[in-house]
């Protein structure tokens, strides 16, 4: 279960795919964090990733896990976007499953991910989807 704070502390990150950029290296950081990996800075500045990519690697889940149980088979893959920032995404509108591949363009829609419970919380954020 998902606390209403924690959702509303990823918002940017969720519903408007906010990054931070190191204004010390110029690495993106995807979701932002308070200390660069790469030079140790600590100012950044909002930047919004680019919604189009492509499928680096993929897996398909045929039980998915509390939440998900009616979006079976649940695909999951990690895209690298246009500026080379990597996120793991759902992938969605998928009819057949032979027509996934690595490599694949697709590009990321705003949509409902998941509910907590009858009476909970409705989570929104991006999927991927063919381009």
């Amino acid at each position: 279960m998902r606390s209403p704070g924690r959702s509303w502390r990823e918002h940017p990150q969720r519903y408007r795919l906010e990054a931070a950029k190191c204004t010390g290296c110029g690495r993106i950081l995807y979701p932002p964090r308070v200390v660069c990996p790469d030079c140790g800075g600590r100012e950044f500045e909002t930047v919004t990733l680019p919604r189009k990519g492509t499928i680096v690697t993929y897996t398909v889940i045929d039980v998915p896990p509390t939440g998900f149980q009616g979006q079976a088979p649940l695909v999951l893959a990690l895209v690298e976007l246009e500026n080379g920032v990597r996120t793991m995404v759902q992938v969605a509108d998928v009819p057949d499953m032979d027509r996934l591949a690595v490599g694949m363009p697709v590009k990321l829609e705003f949509r409902r991910i998941s509910e907590d419970g009858e009476a909970g919380l409705i989570f929104y954020g991006h999927k991927a989807v063919p381009a």
